[in-house]
């Protein structure tokens, strides 16, 4: 396949994410507008971060002074499920050569999900630079609409209570599409079980980390069973 068929696949299967992206990195933009950071600290934290939900947690610390303990383990429990989900992109990206770096870093949840569920995935040389074109698009959207959020913010005055939930809601559109398109449901049943017992027994402040490893721990359970039985 050609580059410009690569770059055109890559774009047409990146634009779901766009649709999101823009409209959620707007809303990060004007947040940060409206608490007093100007496009700078916005774009930057889009272009260096890249955190999604980890950025809108970063309003709330940058405005209240945490200290960099405090972030440091507030971005494990928000950010501690891509420590899971990207444990299986390790042979995916094994060959990655100079894309690698980017790739680890521009793994989100988005992203991830295009990746996996892609069932005309290139193969060979154009493997590499296609997972790069749809980890740079997706990225680009987030920065994009960061940036136009940032500048709307400067000349309208916005409303910003409510808009923080928009990662909340894409994570749940997310979940809603893979449920449909899936015929496998034991993975989502799964999440939502182990999250809502772990939720109860450890209550809202303490429950991520040890939902994810539970989730891993379940999930990784017919595998095994699975490796037990070739051998």
């Amino acid at each position: 396949m050609n580059k410009k068929d690569l770059i055109k696949k890559a774009f047409i299967k990146s634009l779901p994410v766009m649709a999101a992206y823009v409209v959620l990195g707007m809303g990060f933009g004007i947040l940060m507008s409206n608490k007093g950071y100007g496009p700078v600290w916005s774009i930057g934290s889009s272009l260096l971060i890249y955190a999604g939900s980890m950025q809108f947690v970063t309003v709330d610390l940058l405005t209240t002074a945490a200290s960099l303990l405090s972030a440091a383990l507030m971005t494990l429990m928000v950010n501690g499920r891509h420590l899971f989900y990207g444990i299986s992109m390790i042979g995916r990206y094994k060959n990655m050569g100079k894309y690698k770096p980017y790739l680890i870093f521009g793994l989100t949840d988005e992203t991830y999900s295009l990746l996996c569920t892609d069932s005309d995935y290139p193969s060979g040389k154009d493997a590499g630079l296609y997972c790069f074109l749809v980890t740079l698009f997706d990225h680009s959207y987030w920065v994009g609409g960061t940036a136009i959020g940032a500048l709307l913010g400067m000349v309208l005055n916005f409303n910003s209570e409510g808009i923080d939930f928009s990662m909340t809601a894409l994570f749940v559109t997310v979940f809603v599409e893979q449920w449909l398109t899936s015929k496998d449901h034991r993975p989502a049943l799964i999440g939502v079980g182990a999250s809502l017992l772990c939720l109860l027994l450890l209550g809202s402040s303490s429950f991520l980390i040890p939902a994810m490893i539970l989730i891993t721990v379940l999930l990784s359970l017919p595998y095994r069973k699975e490796v037990k039985k070739d051998e």
